[in-house]
């Protein structure tokens, strides 16, 4: 099993910079983890992802302003949001896939965090 702890959501202004954490902890090896977000009245939607071997896959809305990495030592995954607008703004989530290479497919994904709530005001 992998457990899976979101942080780093916050209100913030337009053009504005956040980096959302993700903590895993349980297996620690041989995984993937996707960043998804819900917005109010929305369905959950693909934002980024990164595979074990850290290759990585963006949501067009995103590409250019977004950057997933991870750190192993760490068991942590990161999502810095650059240059945020209030469209942005949602219930953003990590999720793991226990295979090492990543989707796009919220259903491929095993493992939920609870979310972490990201406010983008104009």
């Amino acid at each position: 099993q992998v457990q899976l702890r979101e942080t780093g959501g916050e209100l913030v202004q337009a053009g504005e910079s956040l980096r959302l954490s993700c903590l895993a902890s349980g297996r620690t090896f041989g995984y993937s983890v996707g960043w998804f977000r819900q917005a109010p009245g929305k369905e959950r939607e693909f934002v980024a992802a990164i595979n074990w071997g850290s290759s990585d896959l963006y949501a067009d809305s995103v590409k250019g302003r977004f950057t997933v990495s991870r750190d192993h030592a760490k068991n942590t995954a990161f999502l810095q949001m650059n240059k945020l607008k209030p469209e942005d703004t949602a219930v953003y989530y990590c999720a793991a896939r226990l295979f090492v290479l990543a989707s796009r497919s919220a259903n491929e994904y095993n493992y939920w965090g609870q979310g972490t709530q990201v406010t983008v005001s104009s």
